[in-house]
């Protein structure tokens, strides 16, 4: 697979979980305590993290797209199938 190939497959799978994850400006706080979902951080986009870290306090305040800090929800077992995904642990 080519770098570009990669960099593609990789922005189609964030969009796809972006818009799974994603479906309101509540979305992170509606998502807090369901059954089935887990913290992935460092695949959010810019703008479209679901919460807070030590940097800000509010969803949407992600600078940078790929922060290893910043983290959207997603069904369970999804950010392992994804590039740069890791699973934050519930604080």
């Amino acid at each position: 697979m080519t770098s570009a190939t990669a960099k593609t497959a990789m922005n189609a799978a964030l969009s796809g979980v972006l818009a799974l994850g994603l479906v309101g400006a509540t979305a992170g706080e509606a998502l807090a305590g369901k059954a089935g979902m887990e913290k992935c951080a460092g695949i959010a986009k810019a703008g479209m993290n679901d919460c807070g870290t030590s940097k800000h306090s509010c969803a949407g305040e992600a600078k940078v797209s790929g922060d290893p800090e910043e983290w959207v929800y997603v069904p369970k077992g999804t950010c392992k199938k994804i590039v740069g995904g890791t699973i934050k642990k519930a604080s």
